[in-house]
């Protein structure tokens, strides 16, 4: 099998198309056999820290471990993952999709609030999820801001490794979280609004759960993502500014040249949200594979529209060489 770069039908190669599309339940509409199957897991984060993901296991010997990490306010049941777990649970693979912290159905786990700089119990967390299959293969597959913690994860990697983990895939990573917040903002109205609705209803759950820690009454009338993250940076006291806050991981300039372990990354030149350039400048190193595609939109990919992705075949693409070496 050789998959050919991504060249949609000329009426479906618009960027918010492809984006809008990607996360809408016509996706992954039908049969699931890994939905049948998931099993709740509350997974260790370290530190007291606790999160939430679902583990679909095989009725036989697994090919391996795939773990998913969605996006910024996205689940574990965002369309993407849901799609992106079936398909590969239907090549043999466990699937574990995982939550990061306040996101999905978690808020109660944790009093902390969350933050995109969390890296130390993302890696924790998938590290003791890759334990429940230690005898197999284990890959990392993250979109958008889910895409930015993976290659965090595979840059640790030299310093704690985890044994089993082959290879990490990033599906339109947010490089930088700060150009990415303005794009979100200055794009189609569409994307700040579902972005801010999603956010502000994550923070009033979060209220909830922790009445004596959050009140958010009084931030939640701003009406860009930019001037929200500006507003909430009081409840951190581990950042002095939203500018320190997005450069903890902001991954653009040299950021990856120490990765030590093989990384694809793909992304798309249209990509309404996450800045082209971010890519174009990124160290050569070996084990890194950057896959730019022409069309694409944000977490799209997908042909024939809307129900087949093309970056879950090039994925199973290359997996599928691995095996045989």
């Amino acid at each position: 099998m050789v998959i050919k770069p991504f060249l949609p039908a000329v009426w479906a190669r618009s960027p918010h198309i492809q984006t809008i599309f990607g996360s809408l339940g016509l996706r992954a509409t039908g049969k699931n056999e890994m939905a049948a199957v998931a099993r709740e897991v509350i997974i260790n984060a370290g530190n007291g820290c606790r999160l939430l993901g679902y583990h679909s296991r095989q009725p036989v010997r697994p090919r391996g471990l795939i773990i998913l990490i969605h996006g910024w306010e996205g689940s574990s049941d965002s369309t993407y993952v849901i799609s992106t777990g079936r398909y590969f649970f239907r090549r043999g693979y466990d699937i574990f999709r995982l939550n990061l912290r306040d996101h999905g159905k978690s808020h109660h786990l944790n009093q902390g609030l969350f933050h995109g700089a969390l890296t130390d119990e993302t890696a924790q967390a998938v590290g003791n999820i890759a334990r429940l299959l230690p005898d197999r293969p284990c890959y990392l597959i993250g979109f958008s801001l889910g895409g930015n913690f993976v290659l965090r994860i595979a840059l640790r990697q030299s310093l704690s490794k985890i044994t089993n983990l082959r290879r990490v895939f990033s599906i339109s990573p947010a490089l930088d979280p700060y150009r990415s917040t303005l794009a979100i903002d200055k794009s189609l109205p569409i994307y700040r609004i579902y972005f801010l609705a999603k956010w502000k209803r994550s923070l009033r759950r979060k209220q909830r759960c922790f009445p004596e820690l959050y009140r958010f009454e009084g931030i939640l009338h701003h009406k860009t993502c930019m001037n929200l993250t500006e507003a909430i940076m009081p409840w951190y006291n581990e950042f002095d500014n939203y500018i320190d806050y997005f450069n903890l991981y902001t991954l653009t300039g040299n950021a990856l040249a120490s990765l030590a372990m093989p990384v694809t990354i793909m992304t798309s030149a249209d990509d309404p949200v996450v800045p082209v350039e971010d890519f174009r400048h990124l160290p050569q190193n070996r084990y890194l594979d950057i896959s730019i595609q022409r069309y694409g939109g944000h977490c799209g990919f997908l042909d024939p529209f809307p129900m087949s992705c093309w970056y879950e075949k090039r994925i199973d693409e290359i997996l599928e060489q691995e095996e045989e070496i």
